[in-house]
């Protein structure tokens, strides 16, 4: 007769919990994705309530607004998550609609490329295993990146049109 040992009951348990707490959250709508860059937290609102809160790793450079391709900054204001790419060079990314007709205007009076392409996405492929390690440093060209299991969570909550707010 087969009967699981208790570390085999803890570790059952510890694996399936996230499951349940994450097909709990998957019913309920988020209003807005806000980022807060100083405190490397992306947060999940619904009905003005926090769902979900998540560690991020930002560009090399985070600190101030994005104002160029090429400064490893992540661009600050208010966006929209306008489409999503599940085949992208890393796990899962969701773009920010940025730049803005403002943003277009302050490159072009500086004549620079005002960048493009940032996202919400989760470690590079094949590098999910370090996720957690990889979290604890600044390492995108300006994007906001979560792990792996985090990224599969706000893919499934955040709907196309959900406006982001990044501030400082």
């Amino acid at each position: 007769m087969w009967a699981r040992t208790p570390v085999a009951i803890c570790a059952c348990l510890i694996a399936t919990t996230p499951v349940l707490e994450r097909n709990a959250l998957h019913w309920q709508k988020v209003d807005l994705v806000r980022v807060e860059k100083s405190q490397r937290q992306l947060q999940l609102i619904g009905a003005g309530k926090v769902l979900r809160s998540y560690d991020i790793a930002l560009g090399g450079d985070p600190v101030g607004q994005k104002h160029r391709e090429g400064d490893q900054r992540t661009p600050e204001g208010r966006y929209v998550l306008d489409w999503r790419n599940p085949n992208s060079v890393a796990h899962k990314s969701i773009h920010i609609s940025y730049p803005n007709a403002d943003d277009l205007a302050s490159a072009r009076s500086r004549g620079v490329d005002p960048g493009g392409f940032i996202m919400i996405h989760g470690q590079p492929n094949g590098f999910g295993w370090v996720g957690r390690l990889l979290q604890m440093v600044d390492w995108t060209d300006g994007c906001i990146a979560v792990t792996d299991s985090d990224m599969d969570e706000i893919w499934t909550m955040v709907a196309d049109g959900t406006p982001i707010e990044i501030m400082q």
